[in-house]
């Protein structure tokens, strides 16, 4: 399970260094290997490999009217691995899709990471603490 936040920079190739605290899960869950694609709400989604394919087979499973969803998901999507100094590469196209240049949060989503670029990410984190807390958390007590 991957949990928390982390701010980060991408170097000149476009590379980002993972957290030292997560490499150890994904050398033995998912060798190393990632896939990256685009998330709906204009970031990138991170997933270890197999996490991965389960998502893929969710995602292939939709209906055509669906279409669309598929290809966003399924066709942005990049198999990645990292070096050996952690390091994962960061396509230019997902990058752009993303707005991500140089400084990101990565957060840890249970199964998967989404990696923003850092000042939207705050952005519309700002934004969401300043609006109503959803129905879904009415039995939680803060």
């Amino acid at each position: 399970m991957f949990q928390g936040a982390s701010s980060l920079s991408l170097d000149a190739k476009g590379r980002l260094s993972m957290p030292t605290r997560h490499r150890d899960v994904l050398a033995a869950t998912a060798a190393n290997q990632l896939t990256i694609t685009k998330h709906p709400h204009g970031c990138l989604m991170v997933f270890p490999r197999p996490e991965w394919e389960t998502f893929r087979e969710r995602i292939a499973q939709l209906p055509m009217a669906a279409q669309w969803w598929k290809r966003i998901f399924l066709g942005n999507a990049m198999d990645v691995e990292l070096d050996g100094t952690g390091r994962v590469l960061v396509s230019p196209e997902l990058r752009a899709a993303a707005g991500i240049a140089k400084d990101v949060m990565l957060l840890g989503m249970g199964n998967h990471f989404e990696l923003w670029d850092k000042a939207t990410y705050e952005a519309k984190e700002a934004e969401a603490m300043r609006g109503d807390m959803p129905d879904a958390f009415q039995d939680f007590s803060f």
